[in-house]
């Protein structure tokens, strides 16, 4: 049974908000205005409550999705159950691509982390429209770029940079400036931002600790940053220098110190 079923909640109808946040995304951004408007004509909004299930792992891949509002999270679960997230997905990103455009099973589930709306656009109608428009090639091969260069972005940080860096990084990217005070609430909860920064629970609390000294404070779900410039480039540290002094919080051995 595809996973879709029973999960999602009645249609929505799309504003013009909606449209002009598709417009910006990387699938869609250079498609020529006459297919754009017809890919939105006929592709529905869906809405989700946090928790519940996109699609799972196995289900026939025959969409793809692109967040309109709230939070989207991939994950696998391994042959000992523990779960591996692969992706957090917010407003203006698209996933399942792959998987769609071949015909293939999700390699992942998706689960809504937060409330929140997407656009789930046929696979099918998008490979039709390349057979006759080969223009639109280009914005797919374009949103393919950019899923493989998050990956080894991603592959680079954990290989790089220990947690106190990817948490900065991560809470860089929140921020709405590049330098001064800013308070940023954080998406999810903290065991998937652990997940999604390839940490335990423990070596989370550990890189918040870090991130203190560079004058990061958390109360509950929001992270006040006294300078976002000088958390950059804490990210930016020497790795070496980033964690002198400290224990390496990329060593899985650390989580069994006390």
């Amino acid at each position: 049974m595809n996973g879709l079923s029973n999960r999602i909640e009645p249609d929505a109808f799309m504003n013009k908000s909606d449209a002009q946040i598709a417009r910006k995304s990387i699938l869609l951004a250079k498609v020529p205005e006459d297919l754009f408007t017809e890919i939105l004509s006929r592709s529905p909004v869906r809405s989700f409550k946090r928790g519940a299930t996109i699609f799972l792992q196995g289900d026939r891949a025959k969409s793809v999705f692109l967040v309109l509002e709230g939070w989207v999270k991939l994950f696998r679960i391994a042959h000992n159950g523990a779960e591996a997230v692969v992706g957090v997905f917010t407003r203006g990103s698209t996933f399942a691509e792959g998987a769609a455009f071949q015909g293939e099973r999700f390699p992942v589930t998706a689960e809504a982390v937060s409330d929140c709306r997407l656009i789930q656009i046929d696979a099918a109608l998008l490979l039709s429209m390349m057979a006759s428009r080969p223009e639109l090639c280009s914005a797919i091969i374009a949103s393919t770029f950019k899923h493989l260069h998050d990956l080894v972005q991603n592959v680079e940080q954990l290989m790089a940079q220990t947690g106190a860096q990817r948490l900065a990084r991560f809470l860089v990217d929140l921020s709405p400036m590049a330098q001064g005070a800013c308070t940023v609430t954080l998406p999810y909860d903290k065991v998937l931002i652990a997940g999604r920064l390839g940490m335990k629970p423990e070596s989370l609390s550990r890189a918040f600790a870090r991130l203190r000294e560079v004058g990061v404070s958390v109360r509950q779900n929001h992270a006040a940053i006294a300078d976002v410039e000088q958390l950059a480039n804490f990210v930016e540290e020497d790795r070496a220098s980033a964690w002198a002094g400290q224990r390496d919080d990329n060593d899985p051995r650390s989580d069994k110190l006390p």
